[in-house]
């Protein structure tokens, strides 16, 4: 942490002077507000001193007076409230914690939320680690912990996590969660209560004056009663690993006469009806506290592309098993998820002859030798032609492959599909093609009638599911949607509304979480699979206009939301991203198991979080998706200025670390290696987002790349726009330019190709004439 025990005695004369105009707190009257919204909960709050023997509690003593005394020891607390504009359901609360005289030996502060008339049925969310509590049933001592023999061909095998922190799934037993701030994407904890119809969130900082906070939810023996509790710092006696646990390390500091420490925080709490309730509560007020973030404009997109496409381009093969892209760092082809036909998506769209012929030739491949007998495909095959199979088990031996795999394949082959005929290249659409893409939808329309899911595993020999449950098929509407208008299918189209409906129903609305898409996880809620849902979402949107989809993909688009980092957290200073001062808002995390962030969403360019933020005007949709874009940013490898992965220029890697999951010195670190799959939805970014996007009629402007624009005229000719790069990189900005009119209709899948693009040299500035077609015009006086 930064210089903590320099600050020290600052940090004491700036709380006392910042506290001096307060009024006495006697009885803690100060809180009173506090206390009254925490009543209809049920709820109290509790502001107290802890001592500690390592990490084990000894002892704690709660503040009702504005001085405590305790073994030679004078507290004094402070207390200020304030309303919050515009919210009458929130209040500001910041707690001046002082050590007038004495010592106290490691010792920590706390806020606490003790809530009476609990219910194990309440909703429990901290983002990106705990969604429904984790009250789930859960396996193993590690990462991907393998399934037992009696999760396989089992219709009602329960939903199954990683060795997590979570709520005891059983009644009558205790259970107590510990995280860091930093294990979060936001510093929150939230409830939704269905039996008062409320919502609860609490938001605080990352850090005080002695480090990171701890943000804590125990629940009684009874389960009727739960307390939350933001403890500065943070003392867990174990730190959550991927799936395991280790020591945390944690220690109290010992305070000397004149040390002070501030907690603040802010307290909402509101009328819900349902889960989607507390979501886009949550999606409105995550940076409401920690304030707006920072991005750096340093690489344009255009400039991320053409790197990560020379790497791309320099790893095309031709092996035994065929023709491609070598996804990851080695020969062996892994289709969909992280890679295969994915890749070949931003290659096809380069519309040169040389990429063209490539991505045919695995196209090739893959219809050739991964296509199972029912339609469904093998999840990935070696470099000498062996197929690769997925999460076997002894007693079945028959090859299974990834539901999510599966789903990645329809959907991405239509997109190339359709791209071949948007860039006039259809006639090279082979037979061999859509055939498997009419093979696989309709495995999963038989899939769907027989079982009503898809499943998370599937055998792609015979098409039975392997493994049932979890949201792995979500983005299986998607696909079939796409392959409904294609091919003239409108029973593929009814599965996908069907499908959709369900996986909203009940794995968003009742249970507040999707997961299990990720091959490396159990049935962990990841982010994955909320993104990949907004994609199916979406979808139905597009092929039906029914706005019902557009609604639910804004309860969606919250739930993503609860996945990616909202402020620009402090890395220690010494780590790889502190000495570069990159801001990592945006990052995202990638399941309740790998308890870390990445440079974007696995794998896409997210680009339906742009097409909400068009269909319905709300920019924290933009906000999102271009804190992502600028995360993936400062991910990316570009000497001799900016080293993080030390490979290949345009490299980048999965792993972007907040938290002590993997140990206290890999925070802030990157990893020597790359990921294709991060390169690839940097490539996607670049093409399927708008550098500039601009309402004509409305004057609406929104910036996406990593330049500066501004609206300077419009007059008959169209509208004059000033773009200002200040990166060192030459830029090609693309802009697309509509009238609100227009944005009503549903933005499709090959609409990037016709975006003009702006040259702008590294430290330009330029003015561009956007006419009223939404083409570049030379600029003309008026």
């Amino acid at each position: 942490m930064r210089s903590i025990k320099k600050n020290k005695q600052i940090s004491c004369l700036l709380l006392i002077l910042a506290f001096a105009q307060l009024p006495a707190y006697a009885q803690l009257s100060d809180e009173a507000e506090a206390q009254q919204l925490l009543k209809t909960v049920s709820g109290r709050m509790r502001l107290s001193i802890q001592q500690y023997s390592g990490t084990n509690l000894v002892n704690e003593e709660q503040f009702k007076q504005k001085q405590l005394q305790r073994n030679g020891a004078n507290w004094q607390l402070k207390v200020q409230t304030a309303k919050v504009a515009g919210e009458p359901e929130a209040i500001d609360v910041t707690t001046s914690f002082i050590l007038e005289k004495g010592v106290a030996a490691s010792t920590a502060v706390s806020a606490s939320f003790d809530f009476s008339n609990w219910s194990r049925d309440n909703y429990v969310l901290v983002p990106a680690s705990i969604y429904n509590g984790n009250r789930y049933h859960a396996i193993g001592n590690g990462y991907n912990p393998p399934y037992p023999a009696e999760m396989y061909y089992n219709p009602n095998v329960p939903l199954t996590i990683s060795n997590n922190p979570r709520l005891a799934i059983e009644t009558g037993k205790a259970s107590r969660i510990e995280l860091q701030s930093t294990s979060t994407a936001t510093p929150a904890m939230c409830f939704y209560s269905p039996k008062v119809k409320k919502g609860f969130i609490v938001l605080t900082s990352q850090q005080s004056t002695f480090g990171n906070n701890g943000l804590s939810i125990a629940e009684n023996t009874a389960q009727d009663s739960c307390n939350f509790s933001i403890t500065a710092p943070a003392m867990r006696k174990l730190a959550a690993g991927f799936g395991d646990y280790h020591a945390s390390g944690d220690k109290a500091p010992d305070w000397k006469s004149g040390d002070a420490l501030a907690l603040s925080f802010r307290v909402y709490v509101f009328a819900a009806n349902g889960i989607p309730d507390l979501l886009t509560k949550f999606m409105k007020v995550r940076k409401a506290f920690t304030g707006t973030n920072h991005s750096r404009n340093q690489l344009p997109m255009s400039k991320g592309l053409e790197l990560a496409r020379t790497i791309c381009g320099n790893n095309f093969i031709t092996v035994p098993a065929g023709s491609y892209y070598t996804p990851e760092n080695g020969n062996d082809f892994q289709l969909g998820w992280v890679s295969g036909m994915i890749n070949t998506y931003p290659m096809l769209a380069m519309n040169n002859e040389k990429e063209r012929n490539r991505v045919a030739a695995e196209l090739d491949f893959v219809m050739n030798k991964l296509q199972g007998k029912s339609g469904y495909f093998y999840g990935g095959i070696t470099a000498k032609g062996e197929i690769r199979p997925e999460e076997m088990n002894a007693a079945y031996p028959e090859i299974q492959a990834m539901v999510r795999k599966n789903g990645d394949v329809l959907l991405w082959l239509m997109k190339h599909l359709m791209l071949f005929k948007a860039q006039g290249y259809g006639n090279m659409i082979k037979p061999e093609w859509e055939d498997g893409a009419r093979k696989l939808a309709a495995a999963f329309t038989n899939t769907w009638k027989k079982d009503g899911e898809f499943g998370q595993f599937i055998a792609p020999a015979t098409g039975k599911i392997a493994i049932y449950n979890s949201t792995a098929g979500a983005i299986v509407p998607a696909g079939l949607a796409v392959a409904s208008a294609y091919f003239k299918q409108p029973e593929w189209l009814a599965v996908a509304k069907a499908s959709a409906s369900f996986y909203y129903n009940r794995d968003v609305v009742s249970q507040g979480l999707t997961g299990g898409a990720c091959g490396d996880i159990s049935m962990d809620a990841d982010s994955e699979t909320a993104f990949g849902f907004m994609e199916s979402l979406m979808a139905l949107y597009y092929y039906t206009g029914d706005k019902s989809w557009l609604n639910k993909a804004e309860v969606q688009a919250a739930l993503c939301a609860t996945w990616a980092i909202s402020y620009d957290q402090v890395f220690p200073v010494k780590s790889q991203i502190g000495q570069l001062k990159c801001n990592m808002a945006g990052a995202v995390w990638a399941s309740i198991q790998n308890k870390h962030a990445a440079p974007g969403v696995c794998t896409s360019s997210a680009d339906y979080l742009f097409k909400l933020f068009r269909a319905t005007g709300n920019k924290l949709y933009a906000d999102l998706i271009r804190d992502m874009q600028h995360a993936y940013a400062e991910a990316v490898n570009v000497p001799p200025y900016h080293i993080t992965t030390n490979n290949l220029p345009g490299s980048s890697m999965e792993r972007i670390q907040p938290s002590d999951a993997e140990g206290k010195g890999s925070i802030g670190n990157f990893i020597n290696t790359r990921n294709s799959w991060t390169e690839t939805n940097g490539m996607l970014m670049a093409l399927e987002l708008p550098g500039i996007y601009l309402q004509t009629d409305k004057k609406k402007l929104y910036v996406f790349d990593h330049v500066s624009a501004q609206i300077i005229k419009q007059d008959a000719n169209g509208t004059v726009l000033e773009l200002k790069n200040e990166t060192i990189h030459d830029a090609e900005v693309t802009l697309f330019a509509e009238t609100s009119a227009a944005a009503i209709k549903p933005l499709g899948y090959s609409n990037f190709i016709k975006w003009p693009k702006a040259s702008v040299k590294a430290g330009e500035t330029i003015k561009v004439q956007i006419a009223k077609n939404g083409m570049l015009s030379p600029l003309r006086s008026s």
